[in-house]
């Protein structure tokens, strides 16, 4: 899907699908000179330089820095003070028969040690059979996965697989666009073959289901091998506090988030957004602003989680970071017209803007600038309340999240002996790699765009699900 954007109709009250608007490509002449993600970043990366030295200079900066670091605060005082819906009833064993049909997609490209664990665990949900298939793609792996797929259809009559060939383009999008075309049902799951579930879990999915404004559902990730080390543990509590996140802007009208594994989309919902993006590189941050844009909502499951493998080591880390880093930030560039026209409600609006644009990436850019200034005119970085307020809300948020977690009944996950506060601390040390992924990457993509193929995590296959932690 190449760079397309809206075209206005005000012959209808009814706004264009977004499948609709994408299919057109009415750049203005000003950006037409700017075609293309890169010289986009470039011209937000200067204009985010400009802005901050021109603060530094004038009298008045201070003033706009301070109100900025009221503003944040007032809105973080919001999500955090406001109270959470209650989860919807569950289906009724009556009902049975009106249950919506279940897809759920696994695109597996190289995972022959821990595919199989996932095809069994995704066969004993808690569902009826007749109700939900079972789609595994295999990607043209060099290893015995496709070997090991077909030797399981042998074993579980609703699973399917599809084996793409050498050179099928799209990667993971494309895989899942061609998958998309041969299932049935209503409501698609999509896994990462690391996933691990409980025989619960769809029938809690499906539930959120039964409002027809819903489009989406995004099940709580949690790591299967937090323990294992200081970056697994930091991977745990970054989850937690996303967790917390996601259902505090839920809560004030905000925009819930994909997050890949464990997601689950109305197929009306997929199709009114024309299916996978294959021209970006984080599928489902793409197709979180395509359904908000769309007029969806998109709701979050707690409990259970799905588990999955974290990143064990930092060299991993930081080239997954980068890609999601890289990912959220090109859908700015690639929407940002639809975003202006005012497809979305104001507070979802809001929230895009305050939660994700000016905290993540632009505040992480503006460190450099401002901090280079600081240096020249030996004062105290500009920008100083704006970050410190910005990490003090992260805190409370990771620490609410991680109680919140811990709290929820038959809840399996870090338990250390170590204090909620310490546990916290130790995540948000971690955290603050992101400042370096996401200034690095609003820079590197205003010179050099990220080339298009399938990037995944290397799976072991963990033997626990999230042993207690002994530190």
């Amino acid at each position: 899907m190449r760079e397309k954007y809206w075209l206005e109709d005000d012959s209808s009250n009814e706004p264009d699908r977004i499948e609709e608007l994408l299919s057109e490509d009415l750049e203005t002449e000003f950006f037409q000179g700017l075609g293309g993600r890169r010289k986009k970043a470039a011209f937000l990366l200067i204009s985010i330089w400009a802005v901050v030295i021109g603060l530094n200079l004038v009298t008045w900066g201070k003033w706009v820095v301070l109100a900025l670091t009221a503003v944040i605060c007032l809105q973080n005082l919001q999500l955090i003070l406001t109270p959470t819906p209650s989860p919807p009833e569950p289906l009724s064993d009556a009902t049975k028969s009106t249950w919506p049909s279940v897809s759920l997609l696994v695109a597996a490209k190289n995972e022959e040690a821990v595919i199989a664990k996932l095809v069994k665990m995704l066969s004993q949900l808690d569902y009826p059979a007749d109700k939900y298939e079972i789609w595994a793609i295999d990607d043209h792996s060099s290893d015995r996965t496709g070997i090991i797929l077909d030797e399981l259809t042998k074993q579980y009559s609703q699973l399917h697989v599809l084996h793409r060939p050498p050179g099928s383009s799209g990667g993971k999008s494309g895989a899942l666009n061609q998958v998309l075309k041969l299932s049935h049902g209503e409501i698609i799951g999509v896994f990462d073959a690391d996933a691990q579930v409980t025989p619960d879990l769809l029938q809690k999915v499906v539930a959120h289901f039964q409002n027809p404004k819903i489009g989406a559902v995004q099940v709580q990730k949690a790591i299967a091998n937090a323990s294992t080390n200081f970056w697994t543990r930091g991977q745990f509590a970054e989850m937690a506090m996303d967790t917390f996140l996601q259902r505090q802007r839920i809560a004030v009208g905000g925009m819930g988030e994909l997050r890949g594994n464990g997601q689950f989309v109305r197929r009306a919902a997929i199709d009114s957004c024309g299916g996978w993006n294959e021209e970006t590189i984080t599928d489902d941050l793409d197709l979180t602003l395509r359904l908000h844009l769309d007029g969806w909502d998109i709701e979050l499951l707690e409990s259970p989680p799905v588990y999955e493998e974290g990143v064990t080591k930092a060299i991993a880390l930081w080239h997954q970071r980068n890609r999601w880093a890289e990912g959220g930030y090109q859908r700015y560039l690639d929407y940002w017209r639809l975003i202006l026209a005012g497809r979305l409600s104001a507070t979802k609006t809001t929230d895009l803007f305050w939660s994700f644009l000016l905290i993540q990436y632009l505040l992480p850019t503006a460190i450099v600038p401002d901090f280079l200034m600081a240096l020249v005119r030996q004062n105290t970085p500009l920008l100083a309340p704006l970050t410190s307020i910005s990490l003090f809300f992260s805190f409370v948020m990771m620490y609410l999240g991680w109680r919140r977690y811990i709290s929820t009944p038959g809840a399996k996950g870090i338990k250390p002996r170590l204090t909620a506060l310490w546990q916290t601390t130790q995540g948000i040390v971690y955290m603050l790699h992101w400042v370096i992924v996401m200034s690095s990457t609003t820079a590197r993509m205003s010179v050099r765009a990220k080339r298009l193929k399938w990037v995944k995590t290397v799976h072991q296959g963990s033997s626990e699900v999230l042993r207690e932690s002994e530190t």
